[in-house]
């Protein structure tokens, strides 16, 4: 079984230190849950997983299978298995869903040297996606993400993720912008990823999305840090208690009152 382990992870934006240490371990198989108020933290930690070059590492590990992928390029990190939805996926026009995909997989999934899969296979076992996901083909014609609604450019993504098979995924707020609708579909698309080989980190504000994405363990963060953990109870209590009991409890900086 794949973990991906975060040790004492520190990173800063423009010289001003953003995430103070973070620890956290994933396994295959589990769906944790990050939460917190805008400016914690939770999506510099995603770009920095995934090697935004803006995000300054000043120490610490990531170790997927025991390497240290922060010594790696993004394309290496995710030909290892790591996967990013991102909070705000860009459109590129010009660009067919269908050639995107196919030279996504390619890139991280052709040995070097090797021949890449055939376009009749790779038709075919994105057709079997398109299934799993209740999407129609015809999705595949459309330029990536050009006028996509949020829930398209959503559901773009977790079709991404379906057809590169990651270890770990990254999910950056990925109700953001969602209605109702939108929210349970894209949801539905998660869910239907989720089993023994995935591991799952979901970044998000609020507790709905976990209502239809049920995590094994929540964390929120605080400061930079990860200052608590619990179950999926511990949504719930956000969701009627607010972001304040935890300030009480660990006061602005993170740091137990």
């Amino acid at each position: 079984m794949s973990e991906l382990i975060i040790k004492d992870l520190r990173v800063r934006v423009e010289a001003k230190e953003i995430l103070k240490g973070i620890n956290l371990t994933i396994r295959q198989g589990e769906t944790h849950a990050l939460m917190g108020k805008n400016g914690s933290g939770k999506s510099t930690l995603a770009s920095a997983l995934m090697g935004h070059p803006n995000y300054e590492v000043t120490s610490g590990e990531v170790l997927l299978d025991g390497e240290n992928i922060l010594e790696l390029g993004p394309n290496e990190r995710a030909k290892r298995g790591l996967f990013l939805a991102f909070q705000y996926p860009s459109a590129v026009p010009g660009v067919p869903m269908f050639n995107f995909l196919r030279m996504a997989y390619n890139a991280v999934h052709t040995p070097q040297g090797g021949k890449p899969m055939a376009v009749r296979e790779f038709r075919k076992m994105l057709a079997e996606k398109l299934v799993t996901l209740k999407m129609q083909e015809d999705f595949l014609k459309r330029y990536l993400n050009d006028g996509f609604s949020g829930g398209e450019k959503k559901r773009a993504e977790i079709l991404q993720m379906a057809v590169l098979q990651p270890k770990f995924a990254v999910l950056d707020e990925t109700d953001s912008g969602l209605d109702i609708d939108a929210l349970r579909i894209v949801s539905e698309g998660v869910n239907s990823q989720r089993g023994p080989n995935l591991g799952t980190l979901v970044i998000t504000h609020y507790q709905r999305l976990l209502d239809y994405i049920v995590p094994d363990y929540v964390h929120v963060m605080l400061a930079g840090k990860i200052v608590t953990t619990g179950g999926k109870e511990l949504a719930m209590d956000l969701e009627k208690r607010g972001y304040e009991w935890v300030e009480e409890q660990f006061g602005d900086t993170g740091e137990a009152a």
